[in-house]
């Protein structure tokens, strides 16, 4: 029994450690509108999932001004290394800025993890400036301390720590490294990938200049496979026009980097490379567990395979062509299912009398009396009507008796409205003469 109470305890206090080790970057900077394209960037770089794996990390953030600045003047892969290098591998709170042994310090980054830094240029010089003020720079000999601590934002001691600095931390080399993008064969991958009917229509329109343009800045691509353009279903791509064509072409794309797991959280419509002010071309996301979708209002395509990952580019394989509504009309709304209780009943017949469905004659029946005729008078009946048989009975005479019949079953079906009556009579019946 108490090693047993000894197991739980140690199991809880794992938990606690967990839970309290466990930090989201995202979640922490969505408090703070001001640092909302920090956030935004270190969504879209993947850089927050590498800040989320680390017990110890200090995250020097940067307003929307200056994130804004910095992303406008360059691609998105110099954008992750200058934000790499304001993840500080250590924790630092105001307090220990202010704290620093011999006034200074050099504190490795995530820049320092990637492989592309030489020397120092991955390491932050941090420096205790006296009178409150601390300054940032880069690692690298003979660099100026570009950066001042402006506030703190948020810490969980020991585990993350976010504190504000007023201007970005530029290393040596850094804004001038190629991006990842540049290096890239888009047509070569997504022939391997089996789209090359794809890569033939953006070759010939030129759309693929357009492609290999937006991918500096951030860019992915949703390539149908050659069997998507065989479907049934699919318009005839020849009778569009230049421009109708490149606008479906584009529409295959996002002037973002968006992996799948950034498409599996998005909630809104996305605009595409096909956006303008000519049409709204947009695009949604379905998800159903690792199942990801996309709507284009006319039908959907599921993303079929990841052909690259690599910021600030993504390339996936569709099922299916994407069909702007634009060009192509909503797709067509179900005919609703009517319930039994809610059909609506049959119109009524202009007939006030319709005739009847004769029923086949019985087995071993007489034969049928003669038509009526103008000149003998009617024919004689076969049996007295109500009113004779009324009118005899009155005057003693006997009746005649009526033949019997048996296993006699009558269905009626009648609708009565304000303008007549319509009826239908289904009559099976075995008549048997006495």
């Amino acid at each position: 029994m108490g090693a047993l109470r000894t197991i739980i305890l140690i199991l809880a206090f794992i938990a606690t450690v967990t839970v309290v080790n466990c930090h989201n970057i995202t979640a922490i900077l969505s408090a703070f509108p001001e640092y909302s394209e920090y956030n935004n960037y270190l969504s879209q770089t993947k850089l927050d999932d590498e800040i989320n794996s680390r017990d110890t990390v200090t995250v020097l953030v940067l307003n929307n001004g200056a994130v804004s600045a910095l992303a406008a003047k360059h691609p998105l892969a110099v954008v992750k290394n200058v934000l790499s290098l304001h993840i500080l591998l250590d924790y630092f709170d105001n307090k220990k800025l202010h704290a620093i042994p011999d006034g200074s310090a050099l504190s490795t980054t995530m820049y320092q993890t990637t492989g592309n830094a030489p020397g120092n240029v991955g390491f932050v010089n941090i420096t205790d400036l006296k009178g409150g003020k601390v300054g940032f720079g880069s690692g690298a000999p003979g660099s100026k301390l570009d950066s001042s601590y402006t506030k703190s934002v948020k810490q969980i001691p020991y585990n993350i720590s976010v504190l504000e600095i007023n201007a970005p931390i530029i290393a040596p080399g850094i804004l001038t490294a190629p991006a990842e993008s540049a290096n890239v064969n888009i047509t070569g991958l997504l022939e391997k990938a089996g789209c090359k009917t794809f890569v033939k229509y953006i070759t010939d329109t030129g759309v693929l200049k357009v492609f290999q343009m937006a991918a500096e800045k951030g860019l992915t691509l949703f390539a149908p496979n050659d069997e998507a353009f065989k479907a049934a279903g699919v318009p005839d791509l020849s009778k569009l026009s230049n421009a109708a064509l490149v606008a479906l072409l584009q529409y295959h794309a996002l002037a973002r980097y968006a992996p799948k797991g950034s498409l599996k959280t998005t909630k809104t419509s996305m605009a595409t490379l096909a956006t303008s002010a000519a049409g709204k071309y947009d695009i949604s996301v379905k998800t159903a567990g690792d199942d990801v979708r996309l709507d284009s209002g006319v039908g959907t395509s599921r993303l079929a395979s990841t052909v690259l990952d690599s910021t600030p580019l993504c390339i996936f394989t569709v099922d299916s062509v994407l069909l702007p509504t634009e060009l192509f009309g909503k797709a067509p709304s179900p005919a609703p299912v009517m319930s039994p209780e809610s059909s609506p009943a049959p119109a009524p017949s202009d007939d006030l009398s319709p005739e009847p469905a004769v029923a086949p004659a019985p087995l071993d029946a007489p034969p049928a009396p003669p038509a009526e005729s103008p000149v003998d008078g009617p024919a004689p009946s076969d049996g007295p009507t109500a009113d004779s048989e009324n009118s005899n009975a009155s005057n003693g005479v006997t009746s005649v008796k009526a033949p019997s019949v048996s296993d006699f079953r009558v269905i009626y079906h009648v609708n009565v409205d304000y303008v007549g009556l319509c009826y239908v009579l289904s009559l099976h019946f075995k008549c048997f003469y006495g």
